[in-house]
């Protein structure tokens, strides 16, 4: 049967595409922002939050503060990519986020997995009139082109058939018509562009849907989706080595350290109940990636924490950015 042998999880910021001294390109887009995500529940502009906070993060979001912080990041993401390469798995189970790359709002599925030999990623254009730091991001997501990453056939249909006899009803796709249009995102390609270190490893890209209401599930119903990928996944008769990575998250785009801080807490007791009553109302917009650590968590039930790094990102002085975390159980 197939065997769990690595659980990871990590973060896929646009930061972590970017030089520490470039993060001040991104800031500059948090200051037009009128929908960032408050963890009660609101959705305020950026003028609301800094006549809020003031300028309570200035001495944190300085160039200087932002190349410190991508050394750590850095370090963090060359651990993963050590340990995965040392655990050999023969696929790469990645639970990520589809966010208007392969599906839209015409089809958006609360859960989908890909059963396809050829996983596409979406070419994703890049005009005058784009960011200064979107090029480079593009290219860190693997989107730069319709780059093309072997898929695990055999073994997701076994993941979709194992899911749908443990009661999980999930979408399936097979292929990706035209990666100029739709194809894989930043969830999948970070993670192969990253932590592989170009070697060729089979990949099943399950999407959980944790951004567009109203079919996004439930952090309870994350980790029976888990549970069940786990059973899935054992109840295979190939003979694989299998990692599963969750990717996305944490806190963003205001960051939160609580927040992020109650799920550490929970994901290093293995505390299933603390992670299944996460409020619904702080899981919006980025923080809403959370729901794939969820749902690993639940796959990787079991396994030990190896180690676990965070780091709160403040780009602005009233706050905006990201809570990172890399993580490697086995």
């Amino acid at each position: 049967m197939a065997d769990i042998v690595i659980g990871i999880g990590t973060s896929h910021s646009p930061l972590l595409t970017l030089d520490g001294a470039r993060w001040a390109e991104r800031a500059a887009d948090d200051l037009r922002n009128q929908r960032l995500n408050m963890s009660d529940g609101r959705w305020v502009s950026y003028e609301q939050l800094a006549a809020a906070v003031e300028n309570r993060y200035a001495s944190v979001s300085t160039t200087e503060h932002f190349v410190v912080k991508a050394g750590i990041c850095q370090t963090a993401l060359d651990r993963i990519a050590a340990d995965l390469a040392a655990a050999a798995p023969d696929v790469v189970v990645i639970v990520g986020d589809d966010q208007d790359e392969l599906f839209s709002l015409s089809n958006m599925p609360a859960l989908s997995i890909f059963y396809g030999d050829q996983v596409v990623t979406r070419h994703r254009q890049v005009g005058a009139a784009s960011p200064s730091w979107l090029p480079t991001v593009v290219k860190g997501y693997a989107m730069d082109e319709a780059h093309v990453f072997p898929g695990a056939p055999a073994f997701a249909l076994d993941l979709i058939k194992g899911l749908m006899a443990r009661s999980v009803d999930v979408g399936a796709a097979a292929k990706v018509d035209d990666p100029r249009v739709a194809g894989f995102g930043h969830a999948y390609g970070f993670v192969v562009k990253r932590l592989f270190g170009g070697r060729a490893i089979p990949i099943v890209p399950v999407m959980l849907n944790t951004y567009f209401p109203p079919n996004v599930p439930t952090p309870a119903r994350c980790h029976d989706i888990g549970r069940a990928l786990r059973a899935a996944i054992e109840a295979s008769p190939m003979a694989l080595r299998v990692a599963v990575v969750a990717s996305g998250g944490l806190s963003h785009f205001v960051v939160d350290e609580a927040l992020d801080r109650q799920v550490i807490d929970a994901l290093l007791a293995a505390d299933a109940q603390a992670l299944r009553g996460l409020p619904v109302g702080a899981l919006n917009a980025g923080s809403s990636e959370i729901r794939n650590w969820i749902a690993v968590a639940g796959a990787i039930e079991g396994l030990q924490n190896r180690w676990l790094e965070y780091q709160p990102l403040y780009r602005t002085p009233a706050g905006t950015g990201i809570g990172v975390a890399f993580s490697v159980w086995s």
